[in-house]
């Protein structure tokens, strides 16, 4: 039992990360609980769960969502779901913190560009059994493109003195930490399974999810809530 266990957090490090960024987040809610972040908890504890849920589906055929032995491993529903909230949550989010009317179009734009790219996968991929790749790749660029129009939206005065102490400027480079490689290593690992294994990208996946998640750490503990915007 306690090699299994053992073996479980090893194989899944990135597990205690999340449940900590989620208390971390909860005690320190007073900094940002008006602000466009108050419900960035709530999406702490969904992607948390979430993750649980796939790695046990993974690992034991009980948690399957199907009866076929061949599909028992299959998690790939739930990420699908998950990725449309994760990406629709900081969609919304940075279009409210972008004040200027030309990029919030842009956001408009591309927020509906990646909607219809899920639908369209869905016609091609089976959302229940394959990972939607393509759109989650579409989605992580756009998402990216969001983050630097706000934080140029921040200049001229974005300087670290001053705004590390706002949240959004840790979550931000967070953000880009991670999906600044997340889209073309998750291409890989569904078009290149060789080269996936052989440099152990699941690997590399998940000490992204650490440093993106550190970050958000970083500013919960830092941050104030007159430096948000």
């Amino acid at each position: 039992m306690l090699t299994e266990v053992s073996s479980f957090f090893s194989e899944n490090f990135f597990l205690p990360v999340y449940l900590f960024t989620l208390i971390l987040s909860i005690t320190t809610y007073r900094k940002f609980f008006d602000t466009q972040l108050k419900f960035f908890p709530i999406l702490i504890a969904y992607t948390f769960f979430n993750e649980l849920l796939g790695v046990l589906v993974r690992r034991y055929s009980d948690f399957s969502f199907f009866k076929d032995i061949k599909h028992s491993y299959v998690n790939d529903v739930i990420y699908n779901i998950y990725s449309l909230v994760f990406f629709g949550f900081f969609y919304w989010l940075y279009y409210q913190l972008i004040h200027q009317s030309n990029p919030k179009k842009w956001v408009i734009r591309l927020s509906i560009i990646v909607g219809l790219t899920y639908l369209i996968s869905c016609l091609f991929q089976n959302p229940l059994e394959t990972n939607l790749f393509y759109a989650h790749a579409l989605g992580s660029w756009a998402l990216l493109f969001f983050v630097f129009v706000y934080l140029k939206n921040l200049q001229p005065k974005l300087t670290f003195q001053r705004d590390k102490y706002n949240l959004m400027f840790w979550v931000s480079i967070g953000l880009i930490c991670f999906y600044s490689l997340f889209p073309f290593l998750f291409l890989i690992g569904y078009l290149r399974l060789d080269i996936w294994e052989k440099y152990y990208f699941r690997t590399i996946l998940h000490f992204l999810i650490v440093v993106m998640y550190a970050l958000f750490c970083i500013g919960f503990i830092i941050s104030r809530r007159r430096a948000f915007r």
